[in-house]
């Protein structure tokens, strides 16, 4: 007997049928708080249904988010709550959901894709690839850094959104991957579902140069996040941390995945782990390579052949060329002109290239980019190097 299958928003109606399923998923206990707060965050043109039989069956929710790459923001549709009922998995309900979901982050001009996968493997094969890690620590109380008096000041704050978000901004535009946050997230997102205090240090001109989000209880100390424009005020907010030492046995927090922190200690000798965290798929090649901010400086043009079995509109010849101030113009072509140079590769592997989760000449040397030694040359010119970094969760 064939079954019926639509796909649609999930309407506000629906709501305890969504959340009753995600809490299934992810073994999660509702309580009348909890029901509050993700009330508060569901918004029916953002969630998507699989009906099967006007049966709800699946659901995926599509973030409509914004994400710095190269110091530019893009728009970023960003995966998460991708759930199935049991009796229901298996049966190509979320390939179908994500197969939607592109489609209607191209219209959007969302054109890349972040989430946080269950497990890897999986999502790779719908087009999502490894973008970012980050560095998990766990430092006794007595490796935490001992540092005399610094310049400036740290004071301890209620949320407030605009003075924090102005440090943000101007730490999370250095890296590649971070979110670009709106009151709503640090309201709804941040503090909602974080606990604990924030400090902020002010600098010898009083600048405000960097903060702290962090909880202590139980005798650990866990930062939520360690934000710092200059050297300095890492220095000092690291002060402000071991001044809490008599309260604590350990302090516990993740960084980015180049943090440099165990060089500083005088025991570098402290628990750390490398976590690979994000995922990342570009939607739609033409629109992100033609907003994508290029090396200044380092001109050229070839061919680049994508290979993307999920969304036709990303198969094929692109003709890529780049201007002087790193602009650049795409034009899908239906084959390669013999006089320019070509590289080929998947949807996933342009995604960690152009990240800057991983650099062409690694992607070639492991077989992922195919081209010759001077496109490979030409590509580690035109794609600046950044570090990726995810501070979010969703």
């Amino acid at each position: 007997m064939n079954q019926r299958l639509e796909i649609r928003n999930i309407p506000n109606e629906h709501f305890m049928d969504s959340l009753q399923m995600s809490a299934f998923a992810f073994q999660d206990e509702l309580t009348p708080e909890k029901v509050e707060k993700r009330k508060k965050l569901f918004d029916s043109n953002q969630v998507w249904g699989a009906y099967v039989d006007d049966t709800l069956a699946a659901k995926m929710t599509i973030l409509d988010l914004q994400t710095y790459i190269q110091g530019k923001a893009f728009d970023m549709g960003g995966i998460s709550g991708v759930v199935t009922w049991p009796e229901y998995r298996r049966g190509g309900l979320v390939a179908k959901l994500l197969s939607h979901g592109l489609r209607v982050m191209r219209e959007k001009g969302q054109t890349v894709s972040f989430l946080h996968p269950f497990q890897f493997s999986f999502y790779r094969k719908y087009g999502w690839e490894t973008y970012t890690e980050y560095k998990s620590y766990e430092i006794s109380v007595q490796k935490i850094p001992k540092l005399g008096p610094q310049p400036g000041r740290v004071v301890r704050i209620g949320h407030d959104v605009k003075l924090l978000n102005g440090i943000y901004e101007a730490y999370a535009s250095r890296y590649n991957g971070t979110v670009i946050r709106n009151e709503a997230w640090w309201k709804n997102r941040i503090f909602s579902f974080t606990e604990g205090t924030v400090a902020v240090y002010y600098d010898a001109q009083n600048q405000p140069a960097g903060y702290v989000h962090y909880q202590v209880k139980d005798n650990i100390l866990k930062v939520h996040e360690l934000i710092y424009l200059h050297h300095g005020a890492c220095l000092a907010l690291w002060r402000f941390l071991a001044d809490h030492d008599s309260m604590l046995d350990k302090l516990v927090m993740k960084a980015p995945a180049n943090d440099k922190l165990p060089f500083l200690l005088d025991n570098p000798r402290i628990k750390q782990e490398i976590v690979p965290y994000f995922m990342a798929r570009i939607v739609d090649v033409t629109g992100f390579l033609t907003k994508y901010p290029f090396a200044s400086g380092a001109k050229g043009s070839l061919q680049l052949k994508v290979k993307d079995e999920q969304a036709e509109w990303n198969n094929g010849w692109f003709l890529l060329q780049v201007d002087e101030s790193g602009t650049a113009r795409v034009t899908p072509v239906a084959s390669a002109s013999p006089e320019l140079p070509t590289a080929s590769c998947t949807i996933q592997t342009l995604a960690a290239m152009l990240t800057g989760y991983q650099r062409p000449s690694f992607l070639m040397d492991i077989g992922r980019l195919a081209g010759t030694t001077e496109v490979c040359e030409s590509l580690e010119r035109l794609v600046p190097a950044r570090q990726t970094c995810m501070l979010d969760f969703f």
